[in-house]
């Protein structure tokens, strides 16, 4: 029950690892550190001299595990303010020659055709940038 109400609490805390990490299995895995963390926080209860550093630790050493573990699953995601921007740019840099926009949207598939041509005029603009021709057959080269 302690289990079940810790992964509340975290969610409601905004840790959401849980949802596709298991803590319960990273704990299975390390049941040995978790019954030694549990005796030694709870030595010396009786008398008043407990603490709750083991437990502590090994409850932090759980959470890294799963994020760390989530991680190697996912990859880190950057969707951050300005990462679909970096992520168009650094397409367009990737280009050896000529490009049209449909092979720009296919480097960038979670990036709309607005953003990406909103870009391609903000780079030409700036000089970095020159158009080939009109229209969905038209083609991009870097200067």
């Amino acid at each position: 029950m302690a289990r079940l109400l810790t992964l509340l609490l975290l969610y409601q805390a905004g840790y959401g690892v849980g949802r596709y990490i298991s803590l319960e299995r990273v704990i299975e895995e390390s049941k040995e550190t978790y019954y030694d963390a549990l005796y030694r926080s709870s030595h010396g209860w009786h008398e008043g001299r407990h603490t709750l550093v083991p437990w502590t630790q090994y409850f932090f050493g759980i959470m890294l595990a799963a994020y760390r573990e989530f991680e190697s699953r996912i990859g880190i995601l950057t969707n951050g303010r300005g990462a679909k921007t970096e992520l168009v740019l650094e397409a367009i840099g990737r280009f050896h020659g000529d490009f049209s926009v449909s092979e720009l949207q296919a480097q960038c598939p979670n990036v709309g055709i607005d953003l990406i041509c909103r870009l391609l005029r903000q780079e030409r603009k700036a000089g970095k940038l020159e158009c080939l021709g009109r229209g969905p057959a038209a083609r991009w080269r870097r200067k």
